[in-house]
């Protein structure tokens, strides 16, 4: 069976499917690294970010979150008022890193640990959203932070 053609008067040839699809996979592979990792870097920082607002009442965290992490929350080895500090701070210093591209890959890292503990201990069947977090994550780990960070100017300032 031969493949579908048709002529396209600015080609010099038949368009086939073939030929639509390989043009479509060069266009897709021409994607810049500096546009994914920032895609990447904001997307998963505003996740954790937006976490970390629903914790606070200004400057200081609220007792609800206190109670969460006292009664919800199964956060194992830690007490339950130190896990609600860590993860309080936690939420907030990384995203704002991640957002800048300041120590990306640490950043990312550390979220990675914190979304590990709440897809195992606090919400475990909630890894179909977990999962896009950890993809996110894994990619800032794995590619860095792309040039628009930071990061690539302390880089490229010493080496």
């Amino acid at each position: 069976m031969s493949e579908p053609t048709a002529s396209h008067p600015h080609s010099e040839g038949p368009v086939t499917v073939r030929g639509l699809i390989k043009c479509f996979v060069g266009i897709c592979n021409t994607t810049p690294h500096w546009l994914l990792a920032v895609i990447a870097r904001v997307s998963v920082a505003t996740v954790f970010w937006k976490s970390a607002q629903t914790k606070v009442d200004g400057f200081t965290i609220k007792d609800s979150t206190f109670f969460l992490f006292e009664n919800e929350y199964n956060v194992p080895l830690l007490p339950p008022e130190f896990a609600a500090y860590m993860a309080t701070v936690a939420e907030h210093v990384f995203p704002i890193l991640l957002i800048i591209g300041v120590a990306s890959r640490f950043s990312a890292l550390s979220l990675l640990g914190m979304t590990i503990v709440i897809q195992l201990f606090v919400y475990p069947a909630a890894w179909p959203v977990h999962i896009l977090w950890v993809m996110a994550l894994a990619y800032i780990i794995g590619r860095g932070p792309g040039p628009l960070a930071l990061d690539h100017l302390i880089a490229k300032r010493y080496s």
